[in-house]
């Protein structure tokens, strides 16, 4: 998936090298709603961060382990997504995802989620979808819900972020479930 158009306004496509301006200023510009929930703005200060950042997801692209892409909205990076490893073996992956701040409310992440889940499912062929946020994030959380996945179960103190603990709760979907959600609708 080289770029995958969500909607009228909006598309999604693998982030490259010259992206990387562009990408470091949606997150400095979102830092602290976004550094909230995720640790990488605190670990981004200068854009040659976010240019390590897409070499690396690049590298994952070509060795077929899950991917990063950006988010587009009205010809603007919003926010971005991406599969956070592929385990072929057991047909799964799990998606990651962040907006930037003026971008939320728009429905932007359903969607681009919406498009990933399809691709996974189709064209990748995966048997399963899984979607983690942390217990708080109840806009994140309310992705995977929106999209029919079940909560399958928290895991305590999943992760340390600015000094607490976070839980972390898990959901998923099989494919089989989607594809009947798709004949409903």
């Amino acid at each position: 998936m080289y770029k995958a158009i969500v909607n009228d306004d909006t598309y999604i496509s693998i982030l490259e090298d010259r992206h990387a301006n562009e990408l470091y200023h949606l997150i400095d510009s979102s830092r602290e709603s976004i550094r909230q929930w995720l640790q990488f703005p605190d670990l981004t200060h200068k854009v040659e961060d976010t240019r390590a950042f897409i070499s690396r997801s690049l590298k994952r692209f070509a060795n077929n382990d899950g991917y990063w892409a950006g988010i587009w909205y009205k010809e603007q990076i919003a926010g971005s997504i991406g599969f956070l490893g592929i385990d072929w073996e057991a047909g799964r992956t799990e998606i990651g995802y962040w907006l930037g701040s003026s971008f939320e409310g728009k429905g932007l992440m359903t969607s681009a989620c919406r498009t990933f889940v399809a691709h996974a499912f189709h064209d990748l062929r995966l048997r399963k979808v899984e979607i983690g946020a942390a217990a708080g994030n109840i806009k994140s959380r309310a992705i995977p819900e929106r999209l029919g996945f079940t909560q399958e179960g928290i895991i305590r103190n999943y992760e340390r972020l600015h000094d607490q603990y976070l839980d972390r709760v898990v959901y998923g979907l099989m494919q089989q479930e989607w594809l009947d959600q798709q004949a409903m609708s």
